[in-house]
């Protein structure tokens, strides 16, 4: 086991570097970055002026040096928007977005487990296709979409939760449910599957035989062993939820990553753009690693892989 987690570290850390250097290249792909911050119409010398003052001027490997070195060092560089330090500016956003990644994953498996487990009791049948249908009703409607519509069934119409804010948790309940449901469907699917192939299994028949009840069955022995790829798939899909959230945290105004992404996008806040895509990558490494790591101590043939 230890051998094992040793070599998903390395390979981690080997990704996390790539993404760093993909991140620190953003800020050149997009332009001069030096043009974009001096604005339309800017003097040359205000241009080189910038350019000097930001350190833009140097070789490129330099500046990824020294901006990853300050990184480590936990200096983030300064926010050219809103004029503070960008990694206090972050930080204090990052809890918003873990809450509603962490509730929108919540939403998706309260739906999914349900709906997959009874598409697998079921298999053919009209439930079975039902369900088939809210998974691909899931995966085809947009979450921006689904979120209007929310907004004006419980916002508009029933006037029950608050269209935007951050402030308390009923702030929270719509945008979950647009990114939880928009990413149930894999998790429904992925249930039914296993399921299905669960039930199918000799010690699934035994257990019947021995008179068993059905619930224990189903949910104490093929549950729980269907259930296994699911945590692989759960970090997965936090890392995307975490990393997707910009649009949702948009429309319904909360005060996240997200948003700060979105404005400073929108400001050519070069410096927060950086961190925010380097944080949401490593988190993602970081999501994967921990999946690995829980699966090979569910599951002793993943170690030997």
């Amino acid at each position: 086991m230890l051998a094992f987690m040793i070599r998903r570290l390395g390979l981690a850390v080997l990704v996390a570097l790539t993404v760093s250097v993909l991140a620190f290249l953003l800020l050149h792909l997009s332009g001069d970055p030096a043009v974009a911050l001096a604005g339309e119409g800017a003097r040359q010398a205000d241009i080189d002026m910038i350019r000097k003052t930001y350190g833009l001027d140097r070789p490129v490997v330099v500046q990824y040096a020294d901006w990853l070195w300050n990184i480590l060092n936990g200096h983030f560089g300064t926010s050219v928007y809103f004029k503070t330090d960008a990694g206090p500016l972050i930080f204090a956003k990052l809890k918003t977005t873990l809450l509603l990644g962490v509730a929108a994953l919540s939403v998706a498996l309260l739906i999914s487990i349900p709906l997959g487990v009874l598409a697998a009791l079921y298999k053919g049948s009209l439930a079975d296709r039902l369900c088939l249908a809210v998974a691909v009703l899931g995966q085809a409607l947009p979450n921006f979409f689904f979120a209007l519509l929310l907004i004006m069934l419980f916002s508009i119409t029933w006037r029950i939760l608050p269209v935007s804010g951050s402030g308390t948790w009923q702030h929270f309940v719509m945008p979950a449910i647009a990114l939880g449901y928009y990413v149930a469907p894999a998790f429904m699917r992925l249930i039914r599957a296993g399921m299905i192939e669960v039930l199918g299994a000799d010690y699934i028949r035994t257990a019947r035989a021995k008179g068993l009840p059905a619930g224990k069955v189903i949910f104490k022995h093929a549950l729980r062993n269907a259930i296994v790829p699911v945590v692989a798939l759960a970090a997965v899909q936090l890392g995307y939820l975490l990393g997707g959230s910009v649009v949702i945290e948009t429309i319904f105004a909360l005060d996240g990553l997200g948003y700060l992404a979105y404005q400073s996008i929108t400001f050519k806040d070069y410096p927060v753009m950086q961190l925010i895509v380097l944080l949401l990558s490593v988190l993602y490494v970081l999501l994967t690693l921990a999946a690995d790591v829980a699966n090979a101590w569910l599951d002793p043939r993943i170690r030997v892989s």
